[in-house]
């Protein structure tokens, strides 16, 4: 429950300037003791300026910021508030001693708040636990995962149990289990501690977890509210059906519609019409004899929302140009990549453990896991950068093992670590790949203009590209890796930060190679919502395939398996969620300011809860069931596998 009193923090229109752009632009924010506030926006929309300003880490050039009751007009008032503030900067781990292990970091940020001993002692034992890092103690912070880097990174930021917690985008980059985690950790801390939180995240779904939120765009406050407040902004509804040509239906629908969106044969359209029947009827006589299935009309989700908004504010990106070059393979059924019992240990750390699987040309594989499951190192495998320790695979007709060089000049990878030279142009960047893959002269610049224009980077050659958006830079990393005209694609979390917009532009032209150029494409995400798009997926877990299949099959196994998916309204959703926990209810996940839950017998279980949370005194408004997302299957399938280590006794990963 939130608690009354001044506001934890007050920022008046307030300014930032970098050269001649503002970065910071007559912002006005007020955060509620208690509260769960959120900062969203695209990228370069000012999110990270106005955190570092709130938490006295940047100057500022305008207006005022007070937190905690103290104003920040000078360095000595900034040093006032430190004691009252935790703050977790953007990028895994960059607050954290890489050298030092994890008990040793939480230790030293101790000593430098001051916190004595025994406080640091018991808070110690309390916040390790419920990250679930007490078995990685003294593990040294650099062979972290991504994800336990930012549940240390949480924990250093709250050793000192702050006033105020501000965390810039702590979740980019890591899984969903982990996500889940660091969620499920404030929002206790929230509850147990009266702590008020200060978060952005480029996640819209965590976006409907905030009590409240700011919508930023070219460093102005947009739409501010509540989810729904913000949600129901914006006037619309969203159509989708089924076609068997979905990339022609796409091409009708942009010219009446700004988004539309594909996964597999699906259609997604946004139409700005609030009346269902409307809706449907307007989409229906665009796409004509091209819908295959009966239009489903549904509200919009805060991401359709978002996006309507950054078109509207005038943040619209050049689309994709169109595909050009090679055609697909005659054989749509050739195989471009197989993966043979691929193993790969590291010392007595097996990273990879006999996996398989086959990806065709044209089709879209998407490989999933936590953080540290083994992806990268498969990736790797295939393109011939690591060797096997057991097992084979074919990549583009050549064997992997044998002919690594061959390899490199039929594929484009995009790695999670390196993709661009920052400090050179658009065009420099691709004439430098261009050159890596020994393309003469004449090749190289046609071939650049052609990725200028299938990137949708027009205008933007010269621009360096460490000053491009992050959706444009990716696109252009995308274009470097498809300079030599490859037939397989690998990409590793290529979107990881990347606004909603860029995303989705992103993911267009992804959808372009596979069905126009027939490039096969194997990739990872974290954004399970993108993973929707994937022809097929692959999970895995501790260096194995957990399961396999279509979006839609790996949905229904889990329905079958588990049952259906419940959101309980309640006034008090971080000690219901830990009740029905206690409960023996073993699916249950708190989700903003609601409860989430798989229901294997609805009529029995939703009774029960009811009593359950009836008997500790705690209030249900409302129960509906809601569709299963690959988020929901992720964490189901991964936390089963946890129960069952628990179980057996097995280590259980963090």
């Amino acid at each position: 429950m939130r608690e009354c009193g001044s506001p934890v923090v007050r920022v008046t229109d307030v300014r930032k300037r970098y050269n001649r752009q503002w970065a910071l632009d007559g912002i006005d924010l007020v955060v509620e003791r208690g509260e769960l506030y959120g900062v969203i926006g695209p990228d370069g929309s000012g999110k990270s300026s106005l955190l570092k300003a709130i938490a006295g880490v940047q100057t500022f050039d305008g207006g005022s910021i007070e937190v905690c009751g103290l104003p920040l007009a000078s360095e000595r008032e900034a040093e006032r508030i430190k004691p009252k503030v935790g703050f977790l900067p953007q990028g895994l781990g960059a607050s954290l001693y890489q050298e030092l292990s994890v008990e040793e970091n939480i230790d030293c940020f101790a000593d430098l708040r001051s916190v004595p001993p025994d406080m640091t002692a018991e808070r110690k034992a309390w916040l390790l636990h419920v990250t679930r890092l007490e078995r990685f103690r003294d593990r040294p912070t650099k062979h972290l995962s991504g994800g336990m880097k930012q549940k240390l990174g949480l924990i250093c930021a709250l050793i000192h149990e702050p006033e105020l917690v501000i965390l810039d985008e702590p979740t980019t980059g890591i899984d969903p289990v982990s996500r889940q985690d660091l969620w499920s950790m404030l929002s206790a801390l929230l509850h147990e501690k009266g702590m008020t939180a200060l978060v952005s995240t480029s996640y819209m779904d965590e976006a409907e977890r905030f009590h409240r939120l700011s919508f930023l765009s070219n460093g102005k406050v947009l739409i501010a509210g509540t989810p729904e407040a913000v949600r129901t902004s914006v006037e619309g509804a969203v159509a989708a059906f089924e076609t068997t040509a979905p990339a022609v239906a796409v091409a009708r629908l942009r010219q009446t519609f700004e988004q539309v969106e594909t996964a597999g044969r699906s259609v997604r359209v946004f139409v700005g019409i609030g009346d269902r029947e409307e809706a449907r009827r307007s989409v229906e006589a665009v796409a004509g004899d091209l819908v295959g299935s009966p239009i489903a009309v549904e509200e919009p989700e805060l991401e359709d929302i978002v996006v309507s908004l950054l078109a509207r504010s005038g943040a619209k990106e050049q689309p994709p140009g169109e595909a050009t070059g090679r055609g697909a393979p005659s054989d749509p059924e050739e195989v471009a990549m197989q993966a043979n019992g691929l193993t790969r240990d590291f010392g007595n750390f097996r990273a990879v453990d006999g996996v398989s699987f086959r990806v065709r040309q044209g089709e879209v594989f998407g490989l999933l896991g936590a953080n540290g499951a083994g992806k990268t190192t498969v990736i790797k495998m295939l393109t011939g950068l690591l060797a096997p320790t057991a097992g084979t695979g074919l990549v583009a007709g050549v064997d992997m093992k044998t002919a690594a060089g061959s390899i490199r000049e039929r594929i484009g990878y995009v790695s999670q670590a390196f993709s661009l030279y920052l400090d050179l142009t658009v065009v420099e960047n691709i004439r430098f790949f261009a050159g890596i893959y020994g393309l003469d002269r004449r090749t190289a610049a046609e071939r650049g203009r052609e990725i200028v224009v299938l990137a949708g980077l027009s205008g933007h050659e010269s621009s360096l590209a460490g000053r491009l958006p992050m959706g444009l830079r990716q696109r252009l990393a995308l274009g470097c890796a498809l300079v030599h005209a490859p037939r397989v694609l690998f990409l590793d979390e290529p979107t990881a930060g990347v606004d909603p917009l860029g995303r989705r532009r992103f993911w267009d032209l992804l959808g372009m190679l596979a069905r126009e150029r027939g490039v096969a494409i194997l990739i990872t995400t974290h954004h399970l919502n993108e993973a929707e798009r994937c022809d097929r997926l692959a999970l895995m877990d501790a260096g194995r395939i957990v399961a396999e299949g279509t979006p839609e099959e790996l949905k229904r196994e889990v329905r079958r398996e588990a049952g259906i998916l419940f959101e309980v309204v309640v006034d008090q959703p971080s000690r219901a969620a830990a009740c029905l926990q206690q409960g023996g209810f073993p699916n249950v996940s708190l989700y903003g300011a609601t409860v989430r839950l798989l229901c294997g017998h609805p009529d029995d279980d939703l009774s029960r809860l009811r009593r359950e949370l009836a008997d500790r005194g705690i209030r249900v408004t409302s129960m509906r069931e809601r569709p299963l997302s690959l988020e929901d299957v992720f964490v189901y399938r991964i936390k089963t596998l946890e129960r069952q280590a628990r179980s057996s006794g097995q280590p259980v990963s963090a």
